[in-house]
């Protein structure tokens, strides 16, 4: 073929090449040659955390720590909560010293020291707003935390003081929400001292105790707001710790005494 010949075949090759593609001309965008050769990559599905918490580190599990048998006193007078709990949340605080909380959506702080059988547990406890709602729990597990919105699954006795908004003083095994749990109606205005409402700003006396290994029995300011026998009582491995809980109403602790007592 003579030059001429040849060049202008080039020339009629090369007018049918397309043109440039136009942003969004095309579905899948171009790849180089090293891009498509590599092996597609599986799809994984999201990873589901049930109940995400901050990371607390456990110095050895909750059923091998010593069980009390001195009474063990905080004054809460420093900076940090410190080695004696083990926080679920990261709610609680001091503050002027004293043990504070708010909104722990009952994710307890555990004391890290096992109770006996039977305990007297005393704390001053001071609610910041007319909803009450002051609470603790005793005979847990040292670990556990609410896995739902409702705390149908705790591993403890729960005490509540002027619960939901002020309505109830609670006495309840292992589910807040039970029908059988002893409850006190709070009736404001009643003669009966039993009845009152969660003053806000007012420190009270609450008592948490056991004394016969099953009847369980809930003060406050020395007056008895609830107490109950359990044929099924909770004691010994992962039911032998004391905590702090709270939903949403901020609330201060101090002086703690826990006091082990004779089986």
């Amino acid at each position: 073929m003579s030059r001429p010949a040849a060049l202008a075949l080039h020339l009629a090759l090369c007018s049918c090449v397309p043109a440039e593609r136009q942003p969004g001309e095309h579905d899948a965008p171009s790849r180089s040659r090293s891009e498509s050769r590599r092996p597609k990559r599986a799809q994984l599905s999201p990873a589901r955390i049930a109940n995400p918490q901050p990371t607390v580190v456990v110095v050895g599990e909750p059923e091998q720590l010593p069980v009390l048998t001195a009474p063990f006193k905080d004054e809460f007078e420093r900076a940090a909560i410190g080695d004696d709990y083990y926080a679920t949340g990261d709610a609680y605080r001091i503050e002027a010293g004293r043990l504070c909380v708010k909104s722990a959506r009952n994710h307890p702080l555990w004391l890290r020291h096992r109770l006996p059988t039977n305990a007297r547990i005393q704390v001053e406890a001071e609610a910041a707003s007319p909803d009450g709602d002051v609470k603790l729990e005793a005979w847990g597990d040292g670990r556990s935390a609410a896995a739902h919105l409702s705390y149908t699954d705790a591993t403890s006795y729960l005490a509540i003081f002027g619960g939901w908004k002020n309505r109830y003083h609670v006495l309840a095994r292992l589910n807040e929400h039970a029908l059988d749990r002893t409850e006190l109606v709070i009736e404001p205005g009643s003669d009966d001292p039993r009845q009152q409402p969660v003053l806000p700003h007012h420190r009270y006396r609450l008592k948490l105790e056991r004394t016969d290994g099953h009847t369980l029995r809930f003060w406050a300011d020395d007056v008895e707001l609830a107490s109950f026998s359990d044929d099924e009582p909770l004691s010994g491995a992962l039911h032998d710790h004391f905590a702090f809980n709270d939903w949403e109403t901020p609330v201060c602790f101090d002086h703690l005494v826990v006091e082990p007592l004779p089986s």
